[in-house]
């Protein structure tokens, strides 16, 4: 009897853990595929955009697709000098098709020239190469001029614009001592040779 106890206590525990382990094996596999696809393309653009933010140009030019490094790095030239990141946001993700996704980007930055917080939207477009995600293509779709190395040109002012029109540097003349400051003498007229008939 006792026997026959610790078979059938077995059994149960074998029971147990195999109904524990089919859920688990289940989560598992769901997982995995989770970390392909969007999941993964989302995981690629926060990592590489957060790599760029920071000055790690190294890490985040680990994601860019080899074709697109030199466009990529030339853009981000003058971060960390005239131009200083304050924020990434990752705005949006779009799977155009299973190797392809167009992710928008947008990035609070200093242009430290004028001290000023500018916003400005991307489109990246990120694709799959044997399921390793790489930025492929980058461009400004709103927002300021300049982040992306972009010329940024004085804006145009409209004629008769009182800031348009040079300046007189010079300041009045302030004496001290009381009184008037005596007045030049007034230059004599050019006189001719000839006198008039």
């Amino acid at each position: 009897m006792l026997r026959a106890m610790r078979i059938a206590s077995g059994l149960s525990a074998f029971v147990l853990a195999a109904s524990l382990a089919l859920p688990l094996a289940l989560a598992t596999t769901g997982c995995l595929a989770a970390s392909h696809g969007p999941a993964k393309a989302q995981e690629a653009a926060m990592d590489m955009n957060v790599h760029a933010r920071f000055g790690r140009m190294e890490l985040a030019t680990e994601l860019v697709a080899p074709k697109a490094r030199k466009e990529f790095l030339e853009h981000r030239r003058g971060w960390g000098g005239r131009v200083r990141v304050a924020d990434t946001e990752l705005a949006g993700l779009h799977m155009v098709d299973d190797d392809n996704a167009e992710v928008t980007v947008k990035v609070a930055w200093y242009d430290m020239r004028k001290q000023e917080l500018h916003v400005t939207t991307l489109q990246q477009r990120w694709h799959a190469f044997k399921g390793d995600w790489k930025l492929t293509k980058e461009a400004r779709t709103d927002g300021e001029l300049g982040l992306l190395g972009d010329a940024i040109e004085p804006p145009a002012t409209p004629e008769g614009d009182v800031a348009a029109k040079p300046r007189n540097a010079r300041f009045p003349a302030v004496h001290l001592g009381g009184g008037e400051p005596k007045a030049d003498p007034a230059p004599e007229p050019a006189t001719t040779a000839a006198a008039e008939p």
